[in-house]
């Protein structure tokens, strides 16, 4: 019996030791912080500002001369940086844990087209590497699924949550679909060569969509006996309460697919990838189509592109007009918090530092469509913002002292920060 108890109590302290920060309680007392620079992530900047918020909601944005009484906590600031919550799109945080452990792993399901597949309630909210993202301001994200044809729908989540019904914003906000690529590299280990070469199966895979999207259409239209789940999730796409969000990268890619997808009845759609957006832009703005762009932290892809194509590629698209925030689906979940450093790569290539932090605030919340209560520092929205001890784009910089989810308080502590605390302690005075 003794032995059982002492193996109950071990496993109790490893869980201990492995859990996710507690989530806050509810805000119930007003708070004011004062003095900072606060980028309101719209292009605005107040130099020494005033931000109260009560009940999860900013109820005073200003200069901090205003004669306006200071209620609640008050944190003096000055000196320091305040910033709106960084977004996160189309990422897999919180579907996948460990890479190489098959069973941590829900972001891609069995099927080629399976828009019924909701990517929330696959959420884990008590992820480690969800909780990873808060110390450097990724306080949002939007959950996408990946695979096949159509991956699934996406949902909105914040960092702070028991579950996924606590962490959802806006659920079910889209549908992803990958569109097929008219060039595939060389599979080497089936002899062929390793450069580029068309993709005979091409049009046989655009005809596979064009079939899948009539077919859903006239489903919509009838009143069927038996429900079709993949050809019910559509509805949204075509009656614009849901968003299409197409990855593709080429030129002829993004015209085919968005030329395809509009003939066939899609209402919105946002591109995510965009590589070779910058050639078109005309063609894009005609289409009202916003660009999810890839990020900067990367190589060019092809021989004949510029060497830094990829770190001014968001200014490049920025400059013809084009409403862009920035995401990178391709890499791994954890370099997610690297987020904000992203933007700062595009500082250095021109680009406004306001402009550059809308890229990962105001913009990116107008094209998830949750604008009307995040992305911006402004009174009537949510409480989610940071403050940073320097210029937050900046690697040296992102240093948080506080961060607020919907007002509430969060932890700034994650397993990285433990363990980097116990050998900070095992190496001094050495």
């Amino acid at each position: 019996m003794k032995k059982y108890i002492t193996l109950l109590i071990a496993f109790g302290l490893v869980l201990q030791t492995m859990a996710q920060q507690t989530p806050a309680p509810k805000q119930t007392e007003a708070i004011t912080i004062e003095g900072a620079t606060a980028h309101l992530g719209n292009g605005e900047v107040i130099e020494s500002s005033l931000i109260m918020f009560e009940e999860g909601i900013l109820t005073f944005v200003g200069d901090s001369k205003m004669k306006i009484a200071r209620k609640g906590k008050i944190i003096n600031a000055t000196g320091k940086h305040i910033y709106p919550g960084f977004i996160a799109p189309a990422k897999t945080l919180g579907l996948v844990e460990i890479d190489a452990v098959r069973a941590t792993k829900d972001e891609d399901e069995i099927g080629d087209f399976i828009p019924h597949v909701r990517s929330l309630i696959a959420y884990n909210a008590e992820s480690k590497v969800v909780e990873s993202m808060r110390p450097n301001g990724v306080l949002i994200a939007q959950i996408a699924p990946t695979g096949g044809r159509i991956s699934g729908t996406s949902s909105i989540v914040q960092f702070d949550a028991w579950n996924w019904e606590d962490a959802a914003i806006k659920v079910d906000d889209g549908v992803h679909l990958n569109w097929p690529n008219t060039f595939r590299q060389g599979r080497w280990w089936a002899g062929e060569d390793r450069g580029y070469q068309p993709n005979k199966d091409y049009n046989e895979q655009t005809q596979a969509i064009v079939t899948f999207f009539k077919n859903a259409v006239a489903y919509g239209k009838s009143t069927p006996k038996e429900v079709n789940p993949a050809y019910a999730a559509m509805k949204g796409v075509f009656d614009g309460s849901q968003k299409l969000y197409v990855h593709a990268d080429g030129e002829k890619e993004i015209i085919d697919a968005i030329n395809t997808l509009k003939a066939n009845g899609t209402k919105e759609i946002v591109l995510i990838g965009g590589y070779h957006a910058y050639k078109i832009p005309e063609f894009l703005k005609s289409n009202n189509i916003p660009v999810l762009v890839q990020y900067t932290h990367n190589l060019p892809v092809y021989d004949d592109d510029d060497y830094d194509l990829p770190y001014k590629l968001p200014k490049l698209l920025v400059d013809a007009g084009l409403m862009v925030a920035i995401q990178n689906s391709d890499a791994e979940n954890f370099q997610t918090r690297n987020l904000p450093f992203y933007a700062g790569q595009v500082v250095q290539q021109g680009l406004d530092k306001e402009i550059a932090l809308q890229l990962l605030t105001g913009n990116t919340a107008k094209i998830l469509g949750i604008d009307d209560m995040y992305g911006t520092l402004e009174n009537g929205k949510s409480a989610t913002l940071f403050i940073s001890e320097g210029d937050a784009l900046d690697m040296a910089g992102n240093q948080l002292t506080h961060a607020f989810i919907d007002g509430r308080s969060v932890s700034l502590e994650t397993h990285q920060t433990e363990l980097w605390k116990r050998y900070m302690g095992k190496y001094e005075g050495e």
